[in-house]
């Protein structure tokens, strides 16, 4: 049997180290139990501090980003940055993925397009989770800017933690190890499912599981939420080992 592989390509912000490093991960894990492989191909738009203003600047520059990644006809285009998604307004992911996608079409190259707002929304849909509770590595009023948007796609935030840390790279020196304790101090008995990293910067990976046993809950990340609907994108079974529950197997084939 021929064996597939697949160009995985990301939008990342210029000062983002974790994206290059977490869904690589996620993919490389799942190339034990399955047959597909992978390459990985980023383009960068300019972003060193998570400010509303430099997130809006950043994302006039995705659509060139969309261009270069399709100029290599990659197989799924993922927008690696959360926050610059959902400050841009309510419901922004499903027009940010219309207009990318048109950007691959017109050059030649159509590929799916995910964005890592719209992944965590999709994510917790698949999950039924209705309620949850979050940690946010933002400043407060971005934190609250996540709050809406995911209530206003339907799901409730129970309680959050923001842990106002302006500068991107320091985002991305945050120990995961912290993040199950972090997370066991918000109020989640009535949660759903627990969102350990809701930011693509903010590695959480290496805690998933660790977190998933501590708090007795589903636990995502955006980043695992990407990973499964980038997989779903492709039409391939979501799984990974060491990802959580969202990529057990247990929702391989939804979404």
């Amino acid at each position: 049997m021929t064996q597939r592989t697949y160009r995985i390509g990301q939008i990342v912000p210029s000062s983002n180290v974790t994206m290059e490093t977490e869904i690589p991960a996620i993919l490389r894990a799942r190339e034990t139990v399955a047959p597909e492989r992978f390459t990985f191909h980023s383009s960068r738009m300019r972003m060193t501090h998570v400010t509303p203003e430099q997130l809006k600047a950043m994302d006039a520059d995705s659509d060139r980003c969309a261009l270069e990644l399709s100029d290599a006809h990659v197989d799924v285009l993922g927008y690696a940055c959360l926050v610059a998604i959902m400050s841009m307004g309510l419901g922004y992911h499903r027009e940010s993925e219309t207009r990318l996608h048109a950007r691959t079409v017109e050059n030649g190259a159509p590929a799916p397009v995910v964005t890592s707002a719209g992944a965590l929304v999709h994510g917790l849909n698949v999950l039924g989770a209705k309620k949850v509770a979050l940690v946010a590595p933002y400043m407060q009023p971005l934190t609250r800017t996540v709050v809406e948007y995911l209530q206003h796609e339907g799901v409730e935030v129970l309680d959050y933690t923001a842990l106002e840390i302006p500068n991107n790279l320091d985002v991305a020196a945050h120990d995961p190890l912290r993040l199950p304790g972090i997370a066991a101090a918000l109020d989640y008995s009535d949660a759903d499912a627990v969102v350990l990293s809701a930011c693509v910067q903010m590695p959480s990976l290496a805690a998933v599981e660790e977190a998933e046993q501590k708090l007795g809950k589903p636990v995502v990340s955006a980043a695992i939420c990407t990973a499964h609907q980038m997989l779903r994108s492709l039409g391939l079974p979501a799984v990974a080992p060491g990802a959580g529950t969202l990529l057990s197997g247990r929702y391989a084939e939804a979404g």
